[in-house]
């Protein structure tokens, strides 16, 4: 084996033995966060919805997506924030089988690559709620990216409800 052919191989091995993964970066308030860019169907600017009574008011309700009936939860009054629309507020469009909802984002930022040794372990924060939905921390553009479980971001409440409605439709 010459050279060139083993320095080949070595990279070969190093990029294997780390694991790239794409992410949408999007923000809440002022703050940056991330999702696999896997479980994204697509974005779109923010829809006209259905309330739906009696649903948790971080639900906004129901949209009409090509006939297909999409649960629309707004992300920033789930995780606490202030929700304020504005021109570039979207919704994200993901798919978590046999999930599929959409949540309510102040802007979408970019698409991003880590490696695993990108991301840190979540930090050990003192919270009166569950917080492991925050599956780590990036580091990106001098900021810090919170990495999001989505599906653990949500209640058993809002699961029950994305259930029937998806049963009823």
């Amino acid at each position: 084996m010459n050279e060139r052919t083993h320095q080949g191989l070595a990279l070969v091995k190093g990029a294997a033995s780390s694991h790239h993964s794409r992410y949408l970066r999007f923000r809440l308030a002022e703050e940056d966060f991330a999702i696999p860019l896997l479980s994204i169907r697509e974005v779109v600017a923010m829809p006209e919805t259905t309330r739906v009574p009696h649903t948790p008011a971080h639900f906004l309700g129901i949209m009409n997506l090509r006939g297909q009936i999409i649960s629309i939860f707004d992300l920033r009054a789930k995780l606490g924030f202030k929700s304020e629309r504005s021109s570039e507020t979207a919704v994200v469009i993901c798919d978590f089988e046999p999930l599929r909802f959409g949540v309510v984002v102040d802007s979408v930022e970019a698409v991003m690559t880590l490696d695993d040794a990108d991301i840190a372990p979540r930090p050990d924060v003192d919270t009166r709620v569950n917080a492991e939905y925050i599956q780590g921390v990036a580091r990106r553009d001098q900021r810090l990216v919170l990495v999001l479980d989505l599906p653990k971001a949500l209640s058993l409440e809002d699961l029950i409800a994305m259930k029937k409605l998806a049963a009823a439709s």
